[in-house]
């Protein structure tokens, strides 16, 4: 048989370029050394704590909430964080990704017009922007929960599109139930970024629904746990903005992914028909409350002025420290003095300062864990407490967060 192409312009597949591998800066290596080093101090540290539970007392159940602490708050997420830097991809499939690197929730939306025209939008729709994730708004957070008080603009957790945190959120709570609120996140897309099909949009978003207080399926955690049908949350965003908006006009891409059933970092079961709704927004009128890092789609921690909570909790640790050392206590004085300046420098953004930090905070934590390890005796506790105390700080300042402070530029003075 002849082969009837032979005449026509055959064009060959454009292949992506291929990536040359990466090199590695020496402050990068020492940074993920100390970042793979705290996984492992705190993995021990857990070890020893679980080890040493031999009775229901009440001081073991404390090791037991500490053990639980300890794996759920930092050894999990550490460890996921390492393993799915290797195998979750780092390129778009219409999935957020969790601190930790999980595949997080969907993208359900699609927006085209700025910033100022989403918060007018949005605004007008009813719904209340989330507040940044800080010491202050946590703190709102605990008083609101043990309170059950409402906090309308609770913060959400931190989810990644393109390598980058969302720019803001909007929620509506239900009820006055801190539980249970409609939220959405929104993050801007890259420079000649389109979709899979070639349709251009400004914004990306992905909206869920919090029925409930739980723990994580994945690290264990306290967290919210969201609806299944994440297309009927998708389909509220839409109403309500269009119900205050009437010149938004919407549109959908059907199957822009096929449909599935799976899981998002929570653990909790997530189900779509695989549709994005677009609305477009840029006939409406802006809201001022845009900020120029979220019109420019830069990271929101670059023009912070104040220092991310890791480095808040770090900070309070070191200086317990240093209170207990000047009062007699059993933690030596020159390391929790030189922890303590180590941390304010750290505060100025200065990157050799936090690796030192680091060094220092490894080489305590191992000394004592090893010395509580080998002498499980009365004095153990306290080594243990100590220990803890050191990968904390050590976990606190190896985090991301921490890194993107120091390397991040000093935010410009203002006029006047």
């Amino acid at each position: 048989m002849l082969d009837d192409r032979r005449d026509r312009d055959v064009t060959s597949p454009q292949l992506p370029p291929k990536r040359l591998p990466a090199s590695w800066s020496v402050g990068e290596v020492l940074d993920g050394t100390f970042f793979v080093l705290a996984t492992a101090v705190v993995f021990w540290l857990g070890w020893v704590l679980l080890r040493d539970h031999r009775t229901l007392a009440w001081g073991e159940l404390a090791r037991l909430v500490v053990f639980w602490a300890l794996v759920a708050y930092v050894g999990l997420p550490r460890l996921q964080q390492v393993l799915t830097r290797i195998y979750v991809p780092d390129y778009f499939i219409g999935r957020t990704t969790t601190s930790s690197g999980i595949l997080g929730d969907p993208v359900n939306l699609a927006v085209q017009g700025r910033a100022e025209q989403v918060h007018a939008a949005m605004s007008a729709a009813g719904w209340t922007r989330a507040d940044d994730l800080t010491l202050r708004s946590g703190w709102g957070i605990v008083v609101s929960a043990v309170l059950r008080r409402s906090y309308r603009s609770a913060p959400v957790s931190g989810l990644f599109l393109f390598g980058r945190l969302q720019a803001f959120a909007y929620e509506m709570e239900v009820g006055g139930d801190a539980a249970r609120r409609h939220h959405v996140r929104f993050w801007p897309t890259p420079a000649d970024w389109v979709l899979p099909g070639g349709q251009r949009v400004d914004w990306l978003a992905a909206g869920t629904y919090d029925r409930a207080v739980g723990l994580s399926l994945f690290t264990l955690q306290v967290t919210h746990k969201i609806d299944a049908d994440i297309d009927v949350e998708r389909d509220h965003v839409v109403a309500t903005v269009r119900a205050g908006s009437p010149h938004a006009r919407t549109g959908v891409l059907s199957h822009f992914v096929p449909a599935f059933r799976s899981r998002n970092g929570g653990g909790d079961v997530v189900r779509t028909d695989g549709s994005l709704v677009v609305l477009d927004l840029t006939d409406g009128p802006a809201d001022d409350r845009a900020q120029p890092a979220e019109a420019s789609g830069r990271p929101a921690l670059a023009d912070r002025r104040t220092p991310p909570v890791e480095l808040g909790l770090a900070a309070a640790v070191c200086l317990v420290k240093t209170v207990a050392a000047l009062v007699g206590a059993a933690v030596l004085p020159v390391p929790a003095v030189l922890a303590l300046l180590l941390c304010a420098l750290v505060w100025a953004r200065q990157a050799w300062a936090r690796l030192l930090l680091m060094a220092l905070s490894t080489v305590e934590a191992v000394v004592l864990v090893h010395a509580a390890s080998a002498d499980p005796g009365p004095g153990s506790l306290t080594r243990l407490l100590h220990a803890g105390a050191a990968a904390l700080v050590l976990v606190t300042v190896s985090s991301d967060g921490a890194r993107r402070w120091v390397t991040a530029r000093r935010p410009a003075a203002r006029a006047g």
